[in-house]
């Protein structure tokens, strides 16, 4: 029988109202190279979400002082470890996502658990072994649960709108219609007509507004927000400056007492 119970403030070690994950999805050329549409004439190992993006990322958050949490695809350790080293350097968490980006909610069962070994092992080896896992798409499998558990994992962070813990798994999801990607790019259309939002991107300032109005939505409910980006998104300036911003919002709350900010790991371990 599957157990359920939400997860509950107050939040952190200071007993604050709400808490608030920053994480980032994704790294380099592994979507590409996962779907087979990676140009052959293109050199691999330079993706500018790793060698302009990430750097203007990671000085934001220090310069914020702030911990995130980095999803990234497994292939990562083998085309940019020094890379991912300087995210763990740097203080933040690094957690699964897939190993070539592969839309979890078609895999079987031998897939799943072959993509999962796979990853943890090459992550155990270069950054010590990973405890959260996100899955492309944002959709678990049926087996997703009892894998995951089995192999060491403590969280997972699908779609989804209610921190709980499920068969002593914590399940920390994000929403979708706070996603950068979501908001801003052509092809998530279909994905923001299902959840009645306009077909046409939005704006940078529609965007801000939507993220300002869930931080203060997360204090009011005293529950759990992940905020989700990625860097190959961020590049645009004015796409890096709505997201700039929201984490000087989040870090003005967290020095109010209001939010506690922390990676995913921690909030699990809550």
């Amino acid at each position: 029988m599957v157990t359920t119970s939400p997860i509950t403030g107050p939040w952190g070690p200071d007993s604050c109202t709400a808490a608030v994950s920053i994480t980032f999805d994704n790294l380099g050329e592994a979507v590409e190279l996962g779907r087979g549409t990676w140009p052959k004439d293109m050199p691999l190992g330079q993706h500018p979400s790793v060698t302009r993006v990430l750097p203007d990322i990671l000085k934001m958050l220090n310069e914020l002082g702030l911990s995130a949490t980095f999803f990234v695809e497994g292939i990562n350790t083998e085309m940019y470890p020094h890379a991912m080293m300087e995210i763990v350097g740097a203080g933040h968490e690094v957690g699964y996502h897939a190993w070539l980006h592969e839309e979890w909610q078609y895999l079987s069962y031998a897939e799943e658990a072959q993509i999962l070994e796979r990853g943890v092992q090459a992550m155990s080896n270069l950054l010590g072994r990973p405890y959260g896992f996100r899955p492309p798409g944002g959709v678990l499998t049926a087996s997703s649960v009892t894998l995951l558990k089995k192999m060491g994992f403590t969280y997972c962070s699908p779609a989804g709108s209610m921190a709980a813990i499920t068969d002593g798994l914590a399940f920390l999801p994000f929403e979708w219609q706070l996603v950068d990607a979501y908001a801003y790019l052509p092809r998530f259309s279909g994905l923001r007509e299902k959840f009645g939002d306009t077909s046409d991107p939005l704006s940078p300032a529609q965007f801000r507004e939507r993220l300002r109005s869930a931080l203060r939505q997360v204090v009011q409910k005293q529950s759990y927000l992940s905020l989700l980006f990625h860097p190959f998104v961020e590049e645009a300036e004015e796409r890096f400056e709505v997201m700039y911003s929201t984490l000087e919002e989040l870090r003005d709350l967290v020095r109010e007492g209001s939010i506690w900010c922390a990676p995913c790991y921690k909030v699990a371990q809550s």
